[in-house]
């Protein structure tokens, strides 16, 4: 592969987002929505870092299948709307504490 690059990389915080993509097993994960049942097969968490405190899992979106083997996405706000703590009624089976995802800032790294 032939590659260069020219600059230094630069983030502004204030519109840094952070995905984390997860496979999920087969028949591991049963969404229900208006009374169908979707088979999730793949879910992305997106973090965000509101009021300066610490990066939480704000969303989950989700790839299943439906009924009839067809594709669907399903997004699932867990913080409420002031960003300050959980969003009521979020299933436990896919709160952030109960899917197991932790994030850091990363360390900066030595040049």
């Amino acid at each position: 592969m032939d590659l260069s690059a020219k600059g230094e990389p630069v983030t502004v915080r204030d519109e840094t987002k952070v995905d984390v993509g997860i496979h999920l097993q087969e028949g591991g994960l049963t969404l229900t929505q208006n009374g169908k049942d979707f088979e999730g097969y793949q879910a992305s968490v997106e973090f965000v870092a509101a009021h300066g405190g610490p990066w939480t899992a704000d969303k989950v979106k989700f790839s299943a299948k439906g009924p009839d083997g067809k594709s669907v996405g399903l997004t699932v706000d867990l913080l409420n709307d002031t960003f300050d703590g959980p969003r009521d009624g979020v299933p436990a089976a896919i709160s952030a504490g109960d899917i197991g995802i932790t994030y850091a800032t990363p360390d900066p790294r030595p040049m």
